[in-house]
């Protein structure tokens, strides 16, 4: 992001300048006085409910998206396919609830009418539903996570089986009601489900609804139209009206669709519009299904990798404290914003963003007032940075950017961040602290910035000689201290991961002190750190680990209930290295080729050729040999593959790919079965990085689908140890 105009000449001579990634370009004309975006610590709305983040058939099967993907974000509600359904290849609602519970999700969304095929939904008559309803029900009851599930029995039924007769479909929710909640007393279930917001037909819904006592659990109604933009406050405050009115009890809302067909999906700048309005409503939201499943909506690129829009799901997963009043320019204009504040880590963050149409530039000031004396200090002054995202389409993107930083000083409780040449496509971050920076952010991530959970915290303490703005403590006699790092990798390989820390004299702890490193989830080691003179002095120490291509969560946490963990983080800094990675060629001579599995040419494979025809049947397989490790252990296995199939089901607007999978074994042992996202072409070739463990010395990795479904076509494997 250029910098060209963010400060005034006056701002600039008063204050520490702003730092950039990219050179001034010429100033755009002003045809308008700048926006403004007030923002006000001082009176709070409410607990963070996080719940604009959620996804219609966003989740394909297990691994797909990457864990890693989706727990980064905070994910609140999902809306899959019903249990064994036609409508979708992949999206299984009980099949994708394990991931997503491990990723932390709250509710599972049952679109119960995916039992069909066709889109619209053959309209077999309800006796035909009934059964269907009663079999998915059943599966639903007999699940662990039963309680995680709701049911959505109709979805826009106002646009098919019932269009234009609302009798019709009020006395068939009924029935499908009555006939869940027999087999489920303690179903939650969800409805009405038009696709957009229609007023009367809601009313007389809700009416009919308390009436013959099947009201929803749910409400539920779909934006994916331009009105969202000016009248979301309209249709909720409507909403929440009717209710009152009526004598119903208010209902938690889910927007189980949101964004239009385009220009929305993976836009930063248009999504934010949807976090900010559904956040400051409390409502939950999921993003719409317009293009292929499995990859988030358009937040995950290949898997694991993310889009411009991923990273403002990421800022938005992070907020802490209590969310803020934040006045947008208009409330249904195209730039809004939401914020919070965290009195205990004194940081005020705000996300904002929008020029609908998503092109052009534009000015605004961001006006924070209420600060709090906690949080300016006693020289009345605090510090802000300012990080943009851009839209990266369906393209990794290289993540957020250092738009400005600066310190400010306190004015009646406010300061005024002025900004120009902001772009509509993208989303901005403000982070505000205390005045206690000692140097820039840079390509570092920052302990202050990250994650903390159980005793970690950020402290303003008299210390001295960290980078940026503070650090975290918290992590001596804690085994619940943790520093949660989202860190990016542009390709699959070793990184080295720098942790800066200090390990100052501590009573009971030993001089030597060391923490627990994990990655994506799993424990990795437990680092080393050397003491340090005192606490103002910093270390560094160094673990060169493999990463995988795209996001990976790194947490540093305390692990002991002593003192050997009592340590400050400051930063960790990543960047490449070398280490050892053995690739084996599928159609080397050296491997075993089972059944139909054979040798096939495709130049845009490594060595020109791959494996294929692996599966459909036990007898069709692929078999490297000669895997060969120094040490037993878990290793790293990469594996580079190509997937373009499709599938049946509902086709006329929505590409229905197919995750293939793979059954793999070791030396001959039990098979772990792994999915392998469709790289959406068969000269596409992709990776995927699963573990494995491999014996010393020669080893046997063996691809294999004893279903009537294939594995993917196969073009090598690479082997790395997770540490080098």
């Amino acid at each position: 992001m250029r910098r060209t105009n963010a400060w005034s000449a006056v701002l600039v001579a008063a204050l520490v300048a702003g730092v950039v990634t990219s050179p001034p370009a010429a100033a755009p004309a002003r045809a308008a006085a700048a926006s403004r975006l007030v923002v006000d610590l001082g009176t709070p709305t409410g607990a963070l409910r996080y719940g604009a983040t959620g996804f219609l058939y966003g989740l394909g099967d297990e691994g797909i998206p990457d864990e890693t993907m989706l727990a980064a974000l905070k994910p609140q509600v999902t809306a899959q396919k019903a249990p064994d359904g036609r409508q979708h290849p992949n999206g299984d609602a009980l099949k994708v609830a394990p991931m997503f519970k491990r990723a932390g999700g709250r509710d599972i969304q049952i679109y119960m009418q995916d039992i069909y095929r066709q889109w619209p939904y053959e309209n077999l008559g309800l006796a035909d539903y009934l059964a269907k309803v009663e079999t998915m029900t059943r599966k639903v009851v007999a699940d662990p996570y039963r309680a995680s599930y709701v049911y959505v029995p109709f979805n826009e039924p106002d646009q098919i089986w019932y269009a234009g007769n609302l009798p019709a479909f009020l006395d068939a929710y009924k029935t499908v009601y009555q006939r869940i909640r027999s087999i489920d007393p303690g179903a939650r279930i969800a409805g009405p489900n038009f696709a957009s917001y229609r007023s009367a037909d809601l009313r007389a819904f809700l009416t009919f609804a308390r009436d013959n006592r099947v009201l929803p659990d749910v409400t539920t109604w779909h934006e994916l139209g331009d009105d969202f933009y000016t009248s979301w406050h309209t249709h909720y405050a409507d909403y929440r009206a009717m209710e009152a009115s009526l004598g119903v009890s208010p209902r938690p809302i889910t927007i189980n669709e949101y964004g239009r067909a385009s220009g929305d999906l993976g836009v930063p700048g248009n999504l934010v519009q949807f976090v900010a309005k559904f956040e400051n409503s409390k409502v939950d939201g999921c993003l719409a299904y317009w293009t292929t499943a499995g990859g988030l909506n358009d937040l995950v690129t290949r898997n694991n990798q993310a889009t411009g829009g991923w990273w403002l799901y990421k800022w938005y997963g992070e907020l802490t404290g209590t969310t803020v009043a934040v006045t947008p320019p208009a409330p249904g204009g195209s730039l809004q914003g939401l914020a919070a504040y965290d009195p205990a880590k004194k940081q005020a963050r705000v996300i904002f963003g929008g020029n609908n149409p998503a092109s052009g530039t534009y000015d605004t000031e961001v006006v924070v007032t209420g600060i709090p004396a906690a949080l300016s200090g006693a020289g009345g002054t605090v510090h802000a940075t300012v990080w943009g995202v851009d839209d990266s389409g369906l393209n990794p993107s290289p993540g957020p950017y250092r738009v400005a930083e600066a310190d400010f000083p306190v004015s009646g409780g406010q300061i005024t961040i002025p900004l120009a040449g902001l772009k509509g496509s993208s989303a901005y971050h403000v982070i505000v602290t205390p005045d206690k920076d000692t140097s820039p952010a840079g390509s570092r991530y920052e302990a202050e910035y990250a994650a903390l959970s159980g005793s970690a915290r950020v402290t303003y303490g008299q210390n001295t000689g960290y980078s940026g703005t503070s650090f975290t403590e918290g992590y001596g006699g804690s085994t619940t201290a943790g520093t949660a790092f989202v860190v990016t990798a542009a390709g699959d390989g070793y990184h080295d991961l720098a942790l800066r820390y200090s390990a100052g004299p501590f009573a009971g702890a030993p001089a030597g002190r060391s923490v627990r490193l994990r990655l994506n989830g799993s424990d990795l080691t437990d680092l080393a750190l050397p003491g340090t003179a005192d606490w103002n002095t910093w270390n560094t120490v160094t673990a060169r680990v493999f990463l995988t291509a795209g996001i990976n969560r790194v947490e540093v946490n305390a692990y002991a209930a002593d003192d050997r963990d009592a340590v400050n983080l400051d930063y960790l800094a990543v960047t490449p290295a070398s280490g050892v990675v053995t690739a084996y060629q599928a159609e080397s001579p050296a491997n075993t080729l089972g059944g139909a599995a054979r040798v096939g040419a495709n130049a845009a494979a490594s060595g020109g050729q791959y494996v294929g025809f692996i599966g459909a049947g036990a007898a069709n397989t692929l078999r490297f040999n000669g895997v060969t490790v120094p040490a037993a252990g878990r290793y790293r296995m990469v594996v580079t593959y190509a997937n373009g199939e499709l599938g049946e089901g509902a086709d006329n607007y929505n590409t229905n790919i197919v995750d293939r999978y793979a059954d793999i074994s070791v030396n001959g042992g039990a098979a772990r079965r792994h999915y392998f996202r469709n790289t959406l072409g068969w000269s596409n070739f992709r990776t995927t990085v699963g573990d494995v463990v491999l014996a010393a010395g020669a080893n046997t990795i063996t691809f294999a689908n004893a279903s009537t479904g294939y594995a993917p076509d196969i073009d090598r494997i690479q082997i790395a140890a997770p540490l080098a």
